[in-house]
């Protein structure tokens, strides 16, 4: 599943193209997604002009000069991606937007647990369990003291809960608290100040990182102009159970939280 800095790089790969483009034309050739699509889902985008492109967590928001807007979530398998008029349509191309800069945004989904939904801002309830962006507004010393006071779960699984901190997915976490030091079972509450420190300028450090290097590229993901991301090459202990730890030689292991494989270095993180 694409993670904010996967979701960050597309919305900044769209920007030039989107912002300030006019909707010529929208085919819906599959409305069973995750939510099915509105049925009078292309008549409310035909004709509207982006205004702006937004980020919340991995949702992305493309603001109509109605005051509507379009939201967006990848799901596991999804992707955005700009071409020309004249490109054939491809298996799994549900959604094809086309805009008056020269460009088609193409909205693909093999799996289609994506979502696609226009609505004013104060009806996208899908917002509402969205907690605070990672990226641009990390937690401070004394806002992580009080979300990990009294929890009793596993750090990692705290990272991941998007309710809380929104964006932050699997392979983030992992390679979080490999920075950190912190072992990925350590039950949130036990974390001491200097520990919370080392977490809080991991998230920044690690994400911008990974934004910077265009994401992970662990399957098909992909920006909107078809590139792949290179962080994948960066990860220290992400998918590399069995391998040495780049930093001491310790052999990484793998455990399950919450049904989710969890990667990290005996030795480096306590």
């Amino acid at each position: 599943m694409p993670e904010l800095p996967e979701v960050e790089t597309i919305r900044r790969s769209l920007l030039l193209h989107v912002v300030g483009a006019r909707v010529t034309g929208v085919t819906v050739r599959e409305r069973r997604l995750r939510r099915p699509l509105q049925r009078d889902f292309a008549a409310r985008l035909r004709g509207r002009r982006i205004v702006e492109l937004e980020r919340r967590g991995k949702y992305l928001l493309f603001h109509l000069d109605d005051a509507r807007v379009l939201l967006v979530h990848l799901g596991m398998s999804g992707s955005l991606e700009l071409v020309p008029p004249d490109r054939p349509s491809e298996p799994h191309d549900h959604v094809a937007i086309a805009l008056d800069s020269g460009v088609v945004l193409v909205f693909n989904d093999p799996r289609r647990f994506g979502l696609m939904r226009i609505a004013r801002s104060d009806d996208l309830t899908e917002l509402r369990q969205v907690g605070r962006d990672t990226l641009t507004a990390a937690p401070s010393l004394e806002e992580w003291r009080a979300l990990v006071r009294d929890r009793r779960l596993p750090i990692k699984n705290l990272l991941m809960d998007q309710r809380v901190l929104g964006g932050v997915g699997n392979i983030y976490a992992s390679e979080m608290l490999f920075q950190a030091g912190i072992r990925p079972r350590r039950r949130a509450a036990s974390l001491r100040a200097q520990e919370l420190a080392r977490l809080s300028d991991a998230m920044r450090a690690v994400l911008e990182e990974a934004v910077g290097l265009g994401g992970s590229s662990i399957s098909d993901y992909r920006d909107a102009n078809g590139r792949p991301g290179t962080f994948q090459m960066r990860h220290a202990v992400y998918d590399r159970a069995g391998d040495p730890c780049r930093t001491c030689g310790s052999t990484i292991k793998r455990v399950v939280l919450s049904g989710r494989s969890t990667f990290y270095c005996p030795r480096c993180q306590r």
